[in-house]
This record gives structure tokens, sequence and C-alpha cells, in this order.
């Protein structure tokens, strides 16, 4: 085992000659300090961004949220026509909080060919790589021979249910000409990904009727009924599995519905008045959710109208969350997933995950869409979080790649 040492040293570039431009190992130092935990702004590491590709002389649009704290980041290198890619990566990261790290989490640390810190794989790494190869794709673009653009679109909130990303995708939309492809740089090892599940958050609450538990036909348990539409919602999983709703090339291969909070009632000697359970629905690619949550809303109506005659309350009303992020995989990808085999200079095939990014946020757009970027989605959200050396250094390969495609137009 070689000793650890953690590196610390980043200067934003001050000069257009990129005489000290920083590499990605440079870049995700500096990244990996900001601490942008997706309850945290990360206008400071935005900022820095948008600063740094100033000075190479490149004009960043900072799109911020609602409240003014967050932002998205936009930026077009080259001339402003049609068949851009865009590289697309998040900038918040997952909290630390409860998970033993062998060292600070916001301070990069290199041992034995990895760099280990929160953010490192997923996915400030892809970003760093994207920073680091603007010199060359400003070069290009400085001797006339980048004839299509290369796009930067960075978001917030991709954490939390991909908050950020459709404000930024619109204005892409509204501003430039149909990019060719859009890859986003989630952590895959270099793989393909042309396919994941969408998913949506829920919340149901059910209202029941409270009173002494000895009398319980005076009341209506809002427990009782929450239990009944659990088990309707595994139910319904099961159910689309004997209708073969499946999808092979997903481990899980049918849409996954999933309660993972509840609480409810008062005591033990009260028929509880409410009860609330959180749930999720990933479906595959192509599925209804509409109609799938439309079904389970009609069971729940069915549920209570036995009770409504004496307890008018009763109800069981289900909210989102989070707004469907939509899948990856129903639309043409097949631009995208030849570009990216013709970077890694290899045919392989494209691969499905059963995790959601915002790619198929972009793909809603009908712009072909792929998810390809360096790290494990293995280590992403643990403690001592890593990227290999050796993967920055292919997705170096990958985007010097790219700078040469899109100078052969």
């Amino acid at each position: 085992m070689t000793t650890a040492h953690v590196t610390t040293q980043f200067q934003l570039p001050r000069q257009a000659d990129f005489s000290d431009w920083p590499n990605s190992h440079a870049w995700l130092t500096h990244l990996v300090s900001f601490n942008t935990v997706s309850r945290e702004s990360n206008l400071a590491l935005i900022h820095c961004l948008r600063d740094a590709l100033e000075v190479a002389g490149v004009s960043a649009e900072v799109i911020h949220n609602d409240g003014g704290d967050k932002a998205n980041l936009l930026a077009v290198i080259g001339p402003e026509v049609e068949g851009g890619v865009v590289l697309s990566g998040h900038t918040d990261v997952v909290p630390v909080e409860g998970q033993a790290w062998d060292s600070d989490p916001f301070t990069l640390r290199e041992a034995d060919g990895r760099l280990y810190g929160r953010g490192s794989a997923d996915m400030k790494g892809f970003i760093a790589c994207c920073m680091a190869a603007v010199p060359a794709l400003v070069g290009a673009q400085h001797e006339g021979k980048l004839m299509k653009p290369v796009i930067f679109a960075f978001s917030y909130d991709e954490e939390i249910g991909c908050l950020g990303a459709p404000r930024m995708i619109a204005r892409l939309r509204d501003r430039l000409p149909r990019p060719a492809a859009v890859l986003v740089g989630e952590p895959t090892m270099m793989a393909i990904v042309d396919a994941h599940k969408g998913i949506t958050d829920l919340r149901t609450t059910v209202t029941g009727k409270p009173s002494h538990s000895s009398q319980v036909y005076q009341g209506v348990s809002a427990i009782h009924l929450a239990a009944r539409m659990v088990t309707f919602i595994e139910d319904r999983m099961q159910a689309r599995i004997d209708c073969g709703h499946l999808d092979e090339r997903f481990d899980v291969p049918h849409a996954s519905l999933h309660v993972g909070r509840i609480e409810g009632g008062t005591a033990v000697n009260i028929t509880a008045g409410e009860c609330i359970f959180d749930w999720e629905l990933r479906h595959l690619p192509g599925e209804d959710v509409e109609a799938m949550l439309a079904e389970i809303d009609a069971y729940a109506e069915r549920l209570v109208a036995p009770y409504r005659e004496r307890a008018p309350q009763v109800g069981i009303r289900s909210e989102r969350t989070v707004e469907t992020v939509p899948s990856l995989g129903h639309g043409d990808r097949d631009p995208a997933i030849r570009l990216c085999q013709r970077l890694l200079g290899d045919s392989r095939a494209s691969e499905a995950v059963t995790y959601t990014t915002e790619a198929g946020q972009f793909q809603s757009e009908g712009w072909p869409t792929v998810v390809c970027g360096p790290g494990s989605i293995g280590v992403a959200h643990q403690a001592n979080e890593y990227i290999e050396l050796s993967q920055l250094a292919a997705c170096d390969r990958f985007l010097a790649q790219l700078v040469r495609e899109q100078q052969a137009g």
C-alpha cells in the first residue's frame, strides 16, 4: 500500500494563454473542496467555474433558482449551430453525516491510485475533466477549426429530484439550435448507458376518525386503512410482473413500488386519526406513470367509500413530493450511442441501469441522450467515495477525442 497524501494546491487560472490552466486532477481537488450538499448553496462553485471560463474567453450563463441561492451554468464553446454536443453534470452531492470517513470528505485525498472525496465519482470527476478540456476547445475555436459547439450544462439539486435541470434545459432549447447529442457524465466506468428507470416520489395521507379503541366501530383507523393501501401498492408491482410488463435489460426487470416510511396514531388505545406514508414508483421506459397512479387512487376511493356515511372526514390523498423524473430509453439514442463508441474507440454495446439521472429530462426534448462518465456508481453516496486516477485519464482521452470529432464537423 502506498502512503496516502492530501492534495490541496489549486490556483484559479489568471490568463487566457492556458499556461497555468489546471488539469483534471487539480480541478477535482478544487471542486471537492466546495461543500455542495444539496441543502447548501452551490453558488460559490458555479461562480468559480464561470470566472475560470471567462478568463478563457468563454461566456457562461448562470441560471438561478427562484430563491437565488442555487444556480445552473450553461456555456457554449464554438459556433452556435446545430450539431452540438451537450456535456451535462450536476454540482450537488449527498450528505456525509453518519458515514465513517477516513479523512475530511471535502479535501481530496490520494492513495493507491484513487482520489477520495465527496463527489469525486458522483459527479465532480466528470465536471473536472470538462474544465480540463477547455484549453483544447478554445484553441480549436480560435483556429477556426471547431465546426460544431461543445456545450457545458452543469445543474443544481439533481440528488433531491433532478430539480435544477428542467430550467437549464428550457434555456438551452430556447437559446441554441438543436444539439446532435447529450452526454450525461454520471459514473458508469465509461460504459455507455442508454436506458434507465424513471422515478416518482409520493406521500399518502390517510385521514381516519379517532375513538376509544374499545369502541372500534365508532372510529375509523387511519393505520388500518394505510396498511391496506401499502399492501395494494405492493400487489400492483406483482400484478405487473404477472402481466409480463418486464424488461430483462434491468437487474430488477419490472417497475418497482416501494413504501419507505410510515407514521401515524397517537396511542395504542386510540384508533388513529391520521397515518402518513412515503413511497416511490420506479417505472420502466415507455410505461404510463399516470395510468399506474390512477389505478392506486381509484382503489383508495373504493377503500374509503364504505366509511363515508358515518365518518365523512375519512379520506386518502396522495401527492407527489417530487415530480416524475422521466426514464431514459423511449426515444432515439442511436446518434449519441454511435458518438460515444467513436470517442471510446470501440463498438461496445450500451447498457441499462436501475438508478435515475437527468438524462431522461434531456431526452424528453427529443435530443439523443446517453449516460457515460468516469468512476463507479458502486462507491457513490458511500463513505470514502473515490474515483480512480485511471478513470480520470480515460475521461480526459474521451473528451480530447470529442474535440477532434467536433473539428471534423
